[in-house]
């Protein structure tokens, strides 16, 4: 019996061990692109935070979280402002993105969370392991899918459009 118990008790061991758990370090960056009436726009996030356990070799659990008034543009505080409102930053000062499963080898499926509405996504990634996890890609959105009304400017003669592509570089580090 004690042979039996010893060896269950190696094997969560060695279980245990298969699992490495990685932060998101100060190299990772995320972009938020859209359009307007009037010109294309950027943001930068300036404010992440991510936690990675990977088993196996393969992400098994990725939190993510992008502060709201980490999010900053070129043009100042007004459209900082406009876009903290239409993110309703006071209610919900995170976006947030949480794995459910990976598909294939380069499909991210999870919930995203964006100024209190979620919804389930697939995003096409790139996931390379150079001693820490690389996480690169893509994702484009439709505002209205989140319950965000686009912000306006000078009196409804800007408009921001609908569409926006998030770009992501994460890098984790152990």
């Amino acid at each position: 019996m004690k042979y039996i118990i010893a060896a269950f008790l190696m094997l969560g061991t060695i279980c245990t061990n298969a699992q490495q758990e990685f932060s998101l370090n100060e190299e990772s960056t995320l972009t938020i692109d859209g359009t307007s009436t009037i010109h294309d726009w950027t943001v930068n996030a300036e404010q992440l935070q991510g936690e990675l356990i990977v088993d196996g070799g393969k992400p098994k659990k990725i939190d993510f979280a992008v502060a709201v008034e980490g999010i900053k543009s070129e043009r100042g505080a007004t459209m900082d402002n406009k876009m903290y409102n239409a993110l309703k930053k006071d209610e919900h000062p995170n976006v947030t993105f949480s794995l459910t499963e990976v598909k294939g080898e380069g499909v991210l499926v999870g919930q995203l969370s964006i100024a209190g509405s979620q919804n389930e996504v697939e995003i096409p990634v790139s996931i390379s392991d150079d001693g820490g996890y690389k996480i690169t890609g893509e994702y484009k959105l439709a505002l209205k899918d989140y319950g965000i009304e686009p912000p306006t400017a000078m009196f409804g003669q800007i408009v921001v459009g609908d569409d926006v592509t998030v770009k992501f570089d994460l890098k984790f580090a152990q």
